[in-house]
């Protein structure tokens, strides 16, 4: 068990492109619930399962575990919540922290997310020049609620 402390914000421009390579990832969910994400997502020839509570500030419990591959993509196809997230995963070092910036296509396309991870609440981090407003406590934002209510149905 470990407690996940995320902050997110929205993207601006295209400069954080020249600074990593994206990997694919294809995510869905088998429980979407607020209380209880229940996630299953491939990440090249991986696979995970992951559970994580209620967000609290910027904080959750988060349990993840490395899953067979074949069931995974069976999962996704046969039991996981439509659409599936098709996103590529940008990671970006930047002092000490680690930026992951979420590129979002299908029903999601045009959204462009970055997050960090904190060992604390208050840890102080470098914002980069394309990191723009923070959207951590925004719903609308959360990989599970972009599956009822994607990105490209928004009213802008």
């Amino acid at each position: 068990m470990a407690k996940e402390i995320e902050r997110k914000f929205l993207v601006i421009g295209d400069e954080w492109r020249k600074l990593a390579k994206g990997t694919h990832y294809r995510q869905g969910y088998l429980n979407s619930a607020k209380e209880r994400t229940v996630r299953i997502r491939t990440i090249d020839d991986k696979a995970f399962l992951t559970i994580k509570g209620i967000t609290v500030g910027v904080t959750r419990m988060e349990y993840e575990y490395e899953i067979p591959h074949a069931d995974c993509v069976a999962m996704l196809e046969n039991l996981a919540e439509k659409p599936i997230i098709e996103k590529s995963r940008y990671k970006i070092k930047d002092g000490d922290v680690t930026w992951e910036v979420d590129e979002f296509f299908g029903v999601n396309q045009g959204l462009i997310v970055a997050e960090v991870e904190l060992k604390s609440e208050d840890q102080a981090f470098n914002k980069p020049s394309w990191v723009g407003e923070e959207i951590s406590s925004d719903p609308r934002y959360f990989n599970s609620n972009l599956v009822a209510n994607p990105y490209t149905t928004w009213k802008k």
